[in-house]
């Protein structure tokens, strides 16, 4: 079933149809399409592979597929990218990124003058949360968690994106929740949620008890048995789930959201990550008794989730200079 509204199809738009392309940029590759002015998918394209230790040839591929996309639908009115790492907002820089060659990168400045259009470039994990948002659960507070090589997350609080002074907030994997561990994460710190309820996390979970003729075993291995209903894998994935409810509970303390939505590939392990998520978030979150729980749910969204975020943010009129003027007028 595919997960966005139904496509329409180009004769329907018109051709005054303001249509805008959106990017996900990970680290091995880029994922992209067009939605038109009411979040309807009207192309989507196959992930293209681009080397992650090149930073000119992936601007050089983004800046293509752009070019692809906008040749086919002439309508096109802006650009949005999603990118893993940390992004100033509004300015699209992207000072570090922890699986590509992007550092101190003026992306958004870079692609909007090979193009021409107005650009947006926000963290993945935003431009995420911005399409469940949208077109997945419309939750005034929201927070989202994406699970997989890594685990990051974006918050909605009053019907807005919320990305702390710079842009660089809401990077829910390096909350601290096991500061006395002995697990340390690819950031330098010991104790973030990261390596202890990612994809990576749960296959070092599950390899011990695979035993000595399968050594190496991948979180997709055990999602994969725990949807079968192996008992061991499950235990691995409970073990996640265990993580990530202290992580949900910390944000819910935090900024008392009414919605939490997973998603990630973690998460397509579906009800046996569910239901420890949820028994461990009810056990750390602050008054149980004394407050309505907000739901743990999973993505509608799926994994085009970044890329479709990213359109509708340069749809949202979320452009750096209009912002910059409203900041000037409220100061």
């Amino acid at each position: 079933m595919d997960p966005f509204p139904s496509l329409p199809t180009l004769s329907s738009l018109g051709p005054s149809a303001r249509l805008f392309v959106g990017l996900d940029v990970g680290g091995t590759k880029i994922a992209a399409g067009v939605v038109d002015a009411d979040g309807h998918v009207v192309e989507r394209v196959p992930a293209v592979p681009c080397p992650a230790a090149d930073q000119e040839a992936m601007l050089t591929t983004a800046v293509r597929l752009i070019e692809a996309l906008r040749s086919r639908h002439p309508g096109v009115a802006g650009v949005g990218v999603g990118v893993a790492g940390l992004v100033d907002w509004p300015d699209g820089r992207v000072r570090t990124a922890p699986n590509s060659a992007f550092r101190d990168a003026p992306l958004r400045g870079l692609l909007a003058d090979a193009t021409g259009l107005p650009t947006v470039v926000d963290n993945d994990a935003n431009t995420a949360c911005w399409a469940e948002y949208h077109l997945g659960h419309r939750a005034s507070y929201m927070a989202f968690v994406t699970v997989g090589t890594g685990v990051g997350g974006g918050l909605v609080l009053d019907d807005r994106l919320f990305r702390g002074r710079t842009g660089i907030g809401t990077e829910i994997g390096h909350m601290i929740v096991d500061p006395h561990g002995s697990e340390r994460c690819g950031c330098g710190t010991v104790g973030c949620l990261e390596p202890l309820a990612s994809g990576p996390a749960l296959a070092r979970y599950a390899t011990p008890a695979a035993g000595p003729d399968r050594p190496r075993v991948t979180g997709e291995d055990v999602t994969a048995a725990a949807q079968a209903g192996d008992p061991a894998a499950r235990a691995q994935l409970a073990r996640v789930g265990h993580w990530l409810g202290i992580g949900i509970a910390t944000l819910v303390n935090l900024f008392d959201v009414e919605l939490v939505v997973l998603g990630g590939g973690v998460a397509e392990a579906g009800e046996p990550l569910l239901t420890p998520v949820r028994a461990s978030f009810e056990r750390y979150v602050t008054a149980r008794a004394h407050r309505a729980l907000p739901d743990v749910r999973l993505t509608r969204c799926g994994p085009g989730a970044g890329w479709v975020g990213a359109a509708l943010l340069a749809r949202d009129g979320n452009c750096p200079h209009r912002l910059e003027a409203e900041r000037t007028a409220v100061g």
